[in-house]
């Protein structure tokens, strides 16, 4: 079950910082005045912002194939698994060739 955060609205010991600390970056609420003076993000900064943003969300990942993998389950022997491991990194690449050799594609 996830949990709150509490935000801490005055200075508690044992949480890793001295009062100097918390004193050094703790600011006054915005006023009333302040609060409708602000302007959503779109209206203060540059568009062409907002299209990098966008287009650095898209790229993250790995990038799409025209047949991806399925992943599945599969029960094979263990002594089978262990050969294929002991070839080292990218033994499920090897498994999957020798699969694809002994189908005949």
């Amino acid at each position: 079950m996830a949990t709150k955060s509490k935000r801490l609205k005055s200075f508690e010991t044992g949480r890793g910082y001295g009062r100097e600390d918390w004193d050094a970056v703790d600011f006054p609420e915005l006023s009333d005045e302040e609060l409708a003076g602000m302007r959503p993000a779109r209206e203060v900064l540059p568009s062409d912002f907002f299209k990098a943003m966008e287009e650095d969300r898209r790229s993250r990942g790995r990038p799409a194939v025209a047949h991806p993998k399925k992943q599945i389950t599969l029960r094979l022997d263990e002594d089978v698994i262990a050969k294929f491991r002991e070839t080292g990194k990218g033994w499920q690449g090897r498994l999957n060739a020798a699969l694809r050799k002994a189908v005949g594609i």
